[in-house]
């Protein structure tokens, strides 16, 4: 729903920010690493994910929009809900807890409180591709957009109600087989083969 959010900051701490927008406050729950990167600065601009709950609506923020696609990563692992996602964006940077993962570091993972052997060998199976790709999306042979066009795509055929394990190997085969593809040539694209 929001992508991101630009303000006046109001209110700071470790644990949240409270930005003003147009005499709107919100409230974004935020981790270390971000509070770290805002600094002293009187605006700021944070990519944010929404996340609905029965008793509450709640907003997390990060300063890049790679915390933000590690964060969403991480949510997706069974036993991983956003506030232990953020604790590991607290205790360790980006490229920390996307190194752990790609090098089958459990024990740096375990070291985040919370986090047992199970959690981390669960974050660690089902993440472990996913950012291998996130780092080759920096690389020349990935477009800079590959997580999006991918999570884009993905997201929009699932509400079509197509298989997301048979989506994303559709999408994986797309993506190594065109250049600079749109979302929506990635969709069509996509539909053929499912």
């Amino acid at each position: 729903m929001y992508s991101f959010i630009s303000g006046t900051v109001v209110e700071k701490n470790p644990a949240y920010i409270v930005l003003d927008n147009q005499g709107i406050g919100y409230l974004i729950n935020i981790t270390l690493n971000t509070f770290t990167a805002i600094g002293e600065q009187e605006r700021v601009k944070l990519f944010v994910h929404l996340a609905i709950r029965e008793d509450a609506h709640l907003l997390y923020g990060f300063y890049t929009e790679k915390e933000r696609a590690l964060f969403l990563q991480l949510i997706t692992v069974s036993g991983v809900g956003c506030n232990t996602a953020r604790l590991i964006l607290s205790s360790m940077t980006v490229k920390e807890a996307v190194d752990a993962i790609a090098t089958n570091n459990i024990k740096m993972i375990q070291s985040v409180k919370g986090i047992g052997a199970k959690t981390a060998q669960r974050i660690i199976v089902d993440l472990h591709d996913k950012v291998g790709k996130m780092e080759a999306g920096a690389g020349e042979n990935s477009p800079a957009g590959y997580n999006t066009l991918k999570d884009e795509a993905l997201s929009a055929l699932m509400v079509l109600g197509f298989n997301k394990v048979s989506i994303e190997k559709a999408l994986d085969k797309l993506l190594k087989e065109m250049t600079n593809p749109s979302v929506e040539d990635l969709i069509k694209e996509a539909l053929r083969l499912l």
